[in-house]
């Protein structure tokens, strides 16, 4: 009996999917199967799927809408879980606060918070991506940062236990947290906002979409900013100064909008993207000395 048949006798209510190309499932569009793909619709079903892919030794990967994962040509053996979709639940309890689920979206997330008058996460408007993938990296964008509005995150451990995380508990860092080393699954966050004018609010959304879209390739699937920022620099200028922008690797392409984003121009592999990206590395530390770490989570 395969997995997908274990999966579907023990959970027989879950959804779940068969050699599921993750190239349908990530922002890149780039990725072979998915032995099994799972779409827990509530905390119940992802607490089942967690205790029993303990029990059994199932390798577990998280995926959110898959806007900052380069996924293998080859695919993956073991279980892909979707949080996506359906844990996707957001809340008040009070005038200050909201809770949301990890399958939020940024830009939904951004859009509550707007709407009931609430000031401090206009910079993740644009962020693609959802609350869990947000808080796992600690995105931010245009001087905002999720760990300056994060009260608080409640993780799920493989055996089914919640555990809630405040403050510097977090380990927020430059695009890092502590979720980025433990076994546990991201399931809510809960945000401190500060109350605002919606109108402003608004506004302060468009211009920094107006920003985002007048700078980045967002025409061509890529999985955002392709490196972090180094000490002391920036990483697009540093490969804009190294002659790189329009690189081209197969389908793989350093974006000749904005020289921090591969883009893939059709067709690409991982394998295009990988030798991308290490030709990057390679020459901006031969011209300047830096070495770029790159900000897309590499599945192998």
């Amino acid at each position: 009996m395969d997995l997908f048949d274990r999966l579907s006798l023990a959970l027989p209510r879950l959804r779940l999917l068969r050699e599921e190309p993750l190239a349908a499932h990530t922002s890149f569009r780039i990725g072979g199967p998915a032995e099994v793909m799972a779409f827990p619709s509530s905390l119940a079903e992802l607490q089942a799927l967690l205790r029993l892919s303990a029990q059994e030794g199932i390798r577990v990967r998280l995926l959110g809408a898959g806007t900052n994962i380069l996924a293998p040509d080859g695919g993956v053996r073991g279980l892909v879980i979707v949080t996506s979709g359906a844990l996707t639940g957001l809340s008040m309890p009070d005038a200050a606060h909201i809770e949301a689920m990890s399958g939020v979206t940024m830009a939904r997330l951004a859009c509550f918070a707007r709407d009931n008058g609430l000031t401090g996460l206009e910079f993740a408007h644009g962020i693609p991506g959802t609350v869990g993938g947000g808080v796992y990296m600690n995105a931010g964008a245009y001087g905002g940062e999720i760990r300056t509005v994060c009260r608080w995150s409640q993780e799920m451990l493989p055996d089914g236990t919640l555990v809630r995380r405040e403050g510097v508990s977090q380990g927020f860092g430059y695009r890092t947290s502590v979720f980025q080393h433990t076994d546990g699954v991201i399931v809510r966050a809960c945000f401190a906002l500060q109350p605002g004018d919606p109108g402003i609010i608004r506004e302060t959304m468009r211009e920094l979409m107006t920003r985002r879209t007048a700078s980045q390739p967002l025409d061509l699937p890529s999985a955002g900013s392709a490196f972090k920022r180094p000490q002391g620099g920036y990483a697009a200028a540093l490969i804009e100064s190294a002659g790189l922008k329009g690189l081209t690797v197969g389908g793989a392409q350093v974006s000749e909008k904005h020289a921090g984003f591969v883009v893939n121009r059709g067709g690409a592999t991982a394998a295009d993207v990988l030798e991308l990206l290490r030709q990057v590395q390679q020459r901006v530390l031969e011209h300047s000395g830096i070495r770029l770490e790159p900000e897309i989570r590499l599945w192998d």
